[in-house]
């Protein structure tokens, strides 16, 4: 076992399935003390602690709707004075609402802002006010920050690329605290919403330079190695892994 974050405590959002539960098992297996957010998918977070621990790891599950900037700021308070802190922040909950603009409904618009965008400040702020010097926040942004080559992605589009902005206007902000703030910009990987076998697959391996979707251990690799030691020169990156998508 890697024990790079022994003693560690991770906070991860949308932490119950796909991507969020790979990483999740990926921080633990490392050392991590992992605190699983989830909005309402309590049996696949719980599910999820006891893999994690079955395994050797440390993790609870705690239920914070990302939109809900107060109950998610009371998840991270809480986890952190469980913890006696908080080291790690992983941004990934998240909303993919599709359609043409001349259908696209302002509820949806709003919903997309307040998942993926307002919700990575508002953690962002109240993990800052627990995280010792050396922390680090990583968002799970989207390769369609940088393209989105079919119809009715743009208010989605729009979302994964404000993060760019706020990513490198928080690490000027938190650079003299020695604490990173990155996002991963991942392509399209195997998960329940979009799998490799889906009737849109083979269009999407169509755009890419390796025609295959990615393996959410992958991401969670990158993850694991932005949490680091090893990366603590890396702040207010977008660091694609996308197979090319966006060659």
């Amino acid at each position: 076992m890697n024990t790079r974050l022994e003693g560690k405590v991770a906070f991860i959002s949308g932490g119950s399935r796909g991507i969020g539960a790979a990483i999740a098992q990926r921080l633990a297996s490392e050392g991590a003390q992992v605190v699983i957010g989830y909005a309402a998918s309590s049996a696949a977070a719980l599910a999820l602690v006891d893999r994690i621990e079955t395994g050797g790891g440390k993790a609870i599950a705690v239920q914070a709707d990302a939109a809900d900037p107060v109950a998610l700021t009371k998840a991270i308070d809480d986890a952190a004075a469980r913890f006696g802190r908080l080291d790690i922040l992983v941004n990934n909950a998240g909303v993919l609402l599709l359609g043409p603009v001349d259908e696209f409904s302002l509820e949806d618009f709003d919903r997309t802002l307040a998942v993926n965008v307002r919700a990575v400040f508002v953690a962002a702020k109240a993990a800052a006010a627990h995280m010792r010097d050396g922390g680090r926040i990583i968002n799970i942004s989207s390769t369609n920050a940088l393209r989105m080559p079919f119809t009715g992605g743009a208010a989605y589009a729009m979302s994964k690329s404000a993060l760019t902005g706020l990513a490198k206007g928080l690490a000027r902000d938190l650079g003299p605290r020695n604490i990173t703030v990155n996002n991963v910009q991942p392509g399209p990987v195997d998960t329940d919403m979009n799998p490799a076998e889906g009737e849109f697959a083979s269009f999407l391996h169509g755009l890419m330079a390796v025609p295959r979707h990615g393996h959410v251990d992958e991401i969670a690799g990158m993850v694991a190695y932005l949490a680091s030691p090893e990366a603590a020169f890396v702040t207010g990156a977008d660091l694609l892994i996308d197979g090319g998508f966006a060659a």
